[in-house]
């Protein structure tokens, strides 16, 4: 039987994969390069990532039973969908590796110091595949209660700091200039880019056809709504000063926040509602290359390759995360040069391949 997600499970999904890297680290990595036009570059990433995810649903809804790599192999053939999943494994792996990053240093740095980086990518691999083995309705399901976290950390985040609040810090706007904001942006283009290749793989499981493109730039639009909180909060509270010494500049900003005289840090909250948006990115990005992975060789069923991807995608993370300065210099060039590129010229190609091959779509699709 056909797995069927809602499209209130889609825009949840798409929420939580753009949510957790780009409060978690994605701040702290522009505010080395934009300073207090942070929350600005934020929202330029967001008109972005709704024209591309736009983009991609039109491109799906020529043939709605097929994915990128099914989109593909109709068009040119065998071959060229497997390399399309190459490609998208690649990606994956890439976006695992950020994910992991986020997940690891928010837990060892700030709560487990002493506790190997091993043991956190196990447990995540642990709970991450049994999710994706019992099914991505399960995932679904947890991202619903995900944005329902995510809502009420935002809500205390903001109740915490409003008295802290100095509008100054958001002053002079564009004081970086406007070019150098948009180009700062691709950091956070990097976020939404999971969103995009997500969508262009698990959208046939989506039951409504004619309100993908809702849910798509509706997800992009509220995960960005509920982002861009962060970065004018660090602004205005800790100073851009401040936000760009911290790998992790979210759980800084948390600290910060107090309600009265019980409630001084919110560090616990922090990962207690974070924890859920989390773990749904890590399971999407091992399904998405678990996906990948069984298209490349030709498989039914993405079950197989659950335990060799994640032994593959845990040990490379492994070697990533155990050095900080690599893991930054992974986040700051290769996986910006790496995901932008393939999210953006993925469904650049299709929707320009489908005019030449519309007859083959449309006989596919009879």
């Amino acid at each position: 039987m056909k797995i069927q997600i809602s499209n209130g499970m889609f825009l949840a999904l798409i929420i939580n994969m753009v949510y957790p890297k780009a409060i978690g680290l994605t701040q702290g990595i522009m505010a080395r390069e934009v300073g207090r036009d942070i929350w600005i570059a934020t929202v330029f990433s967001a008109v972005q990532g709704c024209a591309v995810i736009l983009l991609t649903i039109l491109v799906m809804r020529r043939a709605p039973h097929l994915d990128f790599m099914g989109l593909t192999e109709k068009m040119l053939g065998k071959w060229a969908g497997k390399i399309t999943a190459v490609i998208l494994f690649i990606f994956f792996a890439g976006a695992y590796f950020s994910v992991m990053i986020t997940y690891v240093y928010h837990l060892m740095d700030y709560f487990l110091p002493e506790t190997p980086a091993y043991l956190f990518l196990l447990v995540a691999f642990l709970i991450g595949g049994y999710g994706i083995f019992s099914g991505i309705e399960v995932i679904c399901r947890l991202a619903l209660i995900g944005v329902f976290f995510i809502t009420a950390l935002n809500l205390l985040l903001l109740t915490g700091s409003f008295q802290e609040l100095d509008i100054r810090g958001l002053l002079p706007v564009l004081e970086s200039g406007f070019w150098p904001t948009v180009w700062a942006s691709r950091q956070n283009d990097t976020d939404w880019a999971i969103a995009v290749l997500m969508a262009a793989i698990i959208v046939p499981n989506v039951r409504d056809t004619k309100t993908w493109p809702k849910s798509a730039v509706g997800g992009i639009i509220i995960g960005w709504l509920l982002i861009v909180q962060w970065p004018i909060l660090e602004a205005a509270v800790l100073s851009p000063e401040v936000t760009k010494q911290y790998i992790v500049a979210c759980m800084q900003m948390a600290r910060s926040a107090h309600i009265g005289l019980f409630i001084q840090r919110y560090e616990m909250f922090m990962i207690a509602f974070f924890s859920f948006s989390l773990l749904v990115q890590i399971s999407m990005c091992l399904f998405c290359a678990c996906r990948a992975a069984a298209n490349i060789f030709s498989l039914n069923s993405y079950r197989p390759m659950i335990i060799p991807v994640g032994l593959i995608l845990n040990g490379l993370a492994y070697w990533v995360i155990i050095d900080h300065t690599r893991a930054m210099r992974y986040l700051e060039g290769p996986w910006v040069a790496i995901s932008v590129p393939t999210a953006v010229g993925i469904p650049v190609l299709l929707w320009g391949l489908g005019f030449v091959f519309k007859k083959k779509l449309q006989q596919a699709e009879s």
